[in-house]
């Protein structure tokens, strides 16, 4: 829709400086000096605020040959476009220099990056086998690979080597690969075409954007009629660029654009896994189910086994036939995965968790062929299957791998969720030269282009980051900066995307768009934390590599043990059981070595315990996103909180009413309650909310609110108003002094001595006159002291890092018993606390609820979301805690400390049994007391100590929380 805006001009007295509304008059297309651009990044030391980066800003800008500057709005770092043939990169770093800063590091963008989505990866030496693959490849720079993310971040030259090469690279070492985005993705738009109908058309379309100016790059995709065009947002933008295609209609060719967003590739394909994981389970239990009835269950009730002792040749019986015709599909079908992953594990030299369980139900499965085939032909033969030990760990392991997959599924959506903070829709203004309204549009938030006039109506999210030419408001940016209270903003200030208009219209200049803004940031500093792995040992993987070897040689070794000396008479022949020969007697000693030192108790260890260490951490309110932060939850030494919202409740509160005049509670309340019921500040609301329970307690309780007039807003101060002919004002000492109200000493002593509560003094002036206060605060939560000194029990010390003031952090850090604070820090800086504590050898865990707290939460060796925070930081989180309850920051790490005690029981379990049982499944023990394991005996020993690391996992269900805090 576009129409006349209602606002026709500012006025002076909110005009901005001289130099702003120039740049307001700037067309939006600009002609480059030269087509040929390079960009580059110093890394500047001690910059430490924006109005440092204006210094060297000034300073380079004014060289010859440099075209512009973009400052980060997060970590205020400079990218500068400069043109190469008049100025080179030494030069701008010589300037920098100059303005009394070092720069430690100066890099040009030679190096492009780009993200994939790794498939098939199962274990850490799935994703160090990708990683490997990467590094090998000629021009690849650096390789960083996430095995719970499933995705890898490359650095490579694009002069030596491109995408097609690098995925082809990673689909030759097994694992499947998507792009997902490159770093060009950032400057790059796909439009929908509609008009077109011909090849002439398409090339009227592509010579028409390849001529505009700040286009580097046009594809056009001919089947779904949809162009990508790569470009200079400095320059232009997608806006632009479809009213470039739509003045290239001619005569009854009308060509239209608009944006494309392209269909979730990615989320369908994670559904149809599920989908695959789910079916194979299904259709393995269908028959494995069957076998293990017909093996364990049907022979022990004498009855009703009979019929499978049915001999059908020889020694061939009914139900030894039915299980192998229902273990074989199993085995190859189901089973197919694990010799695809083993081949490409073998082909690159590792031994991963595919090679354990091929391995072992290879064992199983080809000696009880084996006895098949012997009880076909022998009718003397007696001999023990294992077709119910196969199949049966191939259903355990995929239903694991299922539960696996449909839980990582459920975390991995709140990351895409926090583009919803972003509006999408936004007003777009048109101004003429002497700063008057022509037009508004309502437009799409995407076609945003810099050094555009957006107009944010009260009660709106904010969609780019800018600067306010006009108009007054408070924002909320509790999401980005901590600060629970609003913030003013007026002409010259700046906004923040996906903050919240309060109150007031705005006009805002964009400065920062799309992948530029300080939101889009936040969640590259969060992917980017994630991606970087913690050096965190997984002991079954890497004992796995040296254990199957060991195995296999050694059961090669017991073969040739007893068959060499068998044929060489070295043994008695009547050692060797009727119906077997020398070769058949030493195979079925090393088929008992393999089988009964089968790694599926070692690989059992430590996800059987996560995964019932995980349920009943649900169960109780604590979320624990995998292995990694189950076990590196219990290293801990140092939590750091986040206040608002975290230690706090996060809503302000009312906490005391007072007289300061004979006026009566109820006058009291009517007035403030009258006043501050227009307006949308979150303190007005709790004194509102605080002075109608007060009224209601009254004999004369009445919900009818007096009528207001001339009511005004004071920005930083409070509100005022006439109500039945007396003058009103409800705000803080500014206010009052603004109105010439007197503030008397037990009013100053009542302020002094809430604010040294960091607490915010609400004043109530009827008539001139201060009537009464309330004191407003946002309130710890009842059990945040418990909790930290709980935690100070268990040997683990507490700060806190927020964005607040330091007098409400202070005030905060004393009531819960925490010594250290850092006050006023942003994101980046919380992020920067945390790495700091761990260049000191700790391990830190960080708890927070804002989208604030993510880049922090990333980064901590264990991330602790508030359940009721948001969703980016869930999504940043290693641990969420549901219920919004500190106390269960203890329960997660005394649930992990107990969690990791349990696994190494089970790994003293598992290698108890491979200890003792592979020296007797070799013979140790049969030429002194003829004591020896057959295969079907080894079996079961195997089975028993897989069911022994179960059962001890199985006992964390009976878990309880350390501490329970009445919070009510």
């Amino acid at each position: 829709m576009s129409t006349t805006g209602s606002m026709k001009s500012w006025s002076p007295d909110e005009k901005i400086e001289a130099n702003e509304i120039d740049d307001l008059k700037k067309p939006l297309l600009q002609t480059p000096q030269d087509v040929t651009v390079g960009v580059v990044t110093p890394q500047i030391n001690d910059i430490k605020s924006s109005s440092w980066v204006k210094i060297v800003e000034s300073k380079v800008r004014s060289l010859n040959g440099v075209n512009g500057i973009m400052e980060s709005p997060l970590d205020h770092r400079v990218a500068i476009k400069y043109v190469p043939n008049s100025i080179t990169a030494n030069k701008i770093k010589e300037t920098t220099e100059e303005t009394g800063f070092r720069v430690d590091e100066l890099k040009e963008q030679d190096i492009s990056e780009f993200r994939i989505n790794i498939k098939g990866m199962t274990c850490t030496s799935c994703s160090q086998s990708v990683e490997h693959a990467l590094q090998m490849i000629d021009g690849v720079t650096k390789a960083v690979v996430g095995l719970a993310l499933e995705e890898a971040k490359v650095h490579f030259d694009p002069k030596l080597i491109d995408t097609k090469k690098i995925i082809e690279a990673i689909e030759d070492a097994g694992f499947g690969a998507d792009l997902i985005s490159s770093q060009n993705d950032m400057n790059k738009v796909q439009l929908k075409l509609e008009g077109v109908h011909s090849p002439e058309d398409v090339n009227v379309i592509i010579s028409s954007l390849n001529l505009t100016v700040g286009v580097n790059h046009v594809e056009m995709d001919l089947t779904e009629h949809i162009v990508t065009v790569s470009y200079d947002p400095d320059i232009t933008g997608p806006r632009s660029l479809i009213h470039c295609i739509q003045a290239a209609s001619n005569g009854p060719n009308v060509y239209q654009a608009t944006l494309y967003t392209p269909s979730g590739k990615r989320e369908m394909e994670k559904a149809n896994e599920i989908r695959m994981y789910r079916d194979q389970v299904l259709f393995s239990c269908l028959l494995s189910v069957p076998v293990f009835v017909f093996s364990m269950v049907l022979p022990m009730i004498p009855p009703y086994g009979n019929w499978l002792n049915y001999k059908i040749h020889n020694m061939l019986t009914l139900g030894l036939f039915l299980r192998w015709i229902l273990s074989t599909p199993v085995q190859f079908i189901v089973g197919k995965r694990f010799y695809v992953g083993s081949y490409h594990a073998l082909r690159r030299r590792s031994a991963n968790m595919d090679v354990l369980v091929a391995l072992g139900t290879n064992a199983a499965y080809f000696y009880s062929l084996y006895v098949v085939i012997k009880a076909l032909i022998s009718p003397t033969f007696q001999g023990q299957d294992f077709f119910e030990t196969s199949s049966m760990l191939i259903s355990f392991i995929l239903l694991g791998k299922y539960l696996e997959i449909v839980a990582k599924g459920k975390t991995s959506i709140a990351l895409e969720k926090l583009t919803q903070l972003v509006p999408d829709k936004a007003y777009l203004l048109a101004i003429d030269t002497d700063g008057n309204i022509i037009t508004e549009t309502e437009i799409d938030t995407e076609l945003i282009q810099k050094n555009d006039i957006i107009k944010i109506v009260p009660g709106a999210k904010i969609p780019v980051d800018g600067i306010v030419i006009k108009g007054k408001s408070c924002a909320n940016e509790s999401m980005i900066t901590g600060e629970a209270r609003p913030i003013n903003k007026s002409p010259g200030d700046k906004v923040i995307s996906g903050t919240i208009n309060e109150n007031g219209c705005l006009l805002v200049k964009a400065t920062h768009v799309g992948s530029e803004t300080a939101l889009s940031q936040i969640v590259q500093l969060v992917e980017a934390a994630q991606l970087a792995r913690a050096p965190v040992q997984k002991l079954a993987d890497h004992i796995s590599r040296v254990f199957v070897p060991i195995v296999v040689v050694a059961a090669c070794i017991t073969w040739l043990g007893w068959f060499i000396p068998g044929e060489a008479g070295f043994y008695p022949k009547y050692w060797i059981p009727k119906a077997m020969d020398t070769f058949e007697f030493a195979l079925q000693f090393a088929i008992s070595v393999l089988v009964v030192a089968c790694p599926c108790a070692l690989g059992l260890a430590t996800p059987t315990a996560i995964m019932v260490a995980s349920g009943v951490g649900a169960s109780q309110g604590v979320l624990i996103k995998g292995g990694d932060a189950m076990e590196k939850a219990h290293k801990v030494k140092i939590v750091v909180f986040d206040k608002t919202g975290t230690l706090t409740i996060g809503k302000p509160v009312v906490v005391s009413a007072v007289l300061f005049s004979k006026i009566s509670v109820e006058e009291l309340c009517d007035m403030a309650i009258a006043v501050e019921a227009n307006s949308e500040h979150p303190i007005a609301k709790a004194v509102v909310a605080h002075a109608k329970r007060l009224r209601q307690k009254s004999v004369s309780c009445t919900e009818q609110v007096l009528d207001v007039k001339d009511f005004e807003v004071h920005l930083g101060a409070g509100v005022s108003g006439k109500s039945n002919d007396k003058t009103v004002l409800v705000g803080n000492k500014r206010l009052m002094h603004a109105y010439n109200v007197p503030i008397r000493p037990e009013v100053e002593r009542y302020i002094s001595e809430n604010e040294a509560l960091a607490r915010t003094c609400v004043l109530v002036s009827i008539n001139g006159k201060v009537a009464g206060a309330f004191s407003v605060t946002d309130a710890v939560k009842p059990e945040a002291k418990r909790v930290i000194s709980f935690l100070h029990s268990m040997g683990i010390s507490s700060i806190i890092v927020t964005g607040d003031n330091w007098a409400t952090a202070n005030a905060i850090a004393n009531e819960v018993g925490i010594d250290k604070v850092f006050a006023e820090t942003d994101p980046l800086g919380k992020a920067d606390k945390v790495k700091d504590l761990q260049m000191k050898g700790m391990t830190v865990a960080m708890v927070g609820d804002g989208i604030n707290d993510s880049p922090a939460l990333a980064a901590a060796d264990v991330g602790m979301a508030i359940g009721a925070g948001t969703d980016i930081a869930i999504e940043a989180a290693d641990i969420v805690l549901v219920k919004s309850n500190l106390e269960d920051v203890i329960t997660a790490i005394d649930l992990s400390r107990k969690t990791m005690s349990r696994i190494w029981l089970n790994y003293i379990w598992a290698f108890g049994y491979n200890i003792l049982g592979m020296p007797i499944a070799a013979g140790v023990l049969y030429p002194f007391f003829g004591i020896r394991l057959p295969p079907w005996l080894a079996g079961a020993c195997m089975a028993a100590s897989s069911l022994s690391v179960v059962s001890s996992s199985l006992l964390l269900m009976f878990y309880r929380k350390p501490l329970h805090v009445d919070s009510t």
